[in-house]
């Protein structure tokens, strides 16, 4: 008797309980694109808008893993800004889609992993680990296989609607890039 009394008790307050339901997971796993390895979301974003902000970073990254531009096209707006734009690199949305081209001729292989998101409001903040092997050309020299990792860190602005991204600033470990090619000491 005692012991259904309690197993009784313990129900109840399982389905009394004052604690809010659980959100929703915000990030796509359906398998196509890049999943985050952690997400941390500002409180006083609803679920809804952190889900369109995930996946926004998920096409973007994506973008990043795979070189595919459709994904890029899907992540920024036509009137997309780099504010943090190298010389050489063309403003708006070419700008990246050149910049992964002429990586990608240098280290063919190349990831992206979104190791941290963090959403707070209409920005995102990416911790990026980028890997691959130096087997292509790189301004001229031959790579010979040699293994790249750095790191990346990117600030997403987000237009009214959350779908796409309106600008960004970035910074990217390039002397580790250099060091790791035998491009710098």
């Amino acid at each position: 008797m005692k012991t259904t009394l309690f197993v009784c008790a313990a129900l109840l307050l399982a389905a009394c309980s004052t604690q809010p339901p659980r959100p929703a997971d915000p990030v796509d796993r359906s398998g196509d694109l890049v999943v985050p390895g952690a997400v941390h979301i500002d409180g006083g974003l609803d679920v809804d808008q952190a889900a369109r902000e995930v996946h926004v970073a998920q096409l973007l990254y994506t973008f990043w893993n795979t070189g595919n531009t459709d994904y890029l096209d899907r992540a920024i707006t036509p009137s997309f800004r780099d504010n943090t734009l190298p010389p050489g690199r063309p403003q708006g949305p070419t700008g990246p889609a050149a910049a992964s081209k002429v990586f990608r001729a240098a280290v063919p292989d190349l990831t992206c992993e979104l190791s941290d998101l963090y959403l707070t409001g209409d920005t995102l903040t990416a911790r990026l680990i980028f890997r691959g092997h130096f087997t292509g050309v790189y301004n001229g020299v031959q790579g010979a296989g040699e293994p790249v990792e750095f790191n990346a860190i990117d600030l997403q602005h987000l237009g009214g609607d959350h779908t796409r991204i309106t600008e960004d600033w970035h910074l990217e470990d390039n002397l580790t890039f250099l060091r790791q090619i035998g491009r710098a000491p």
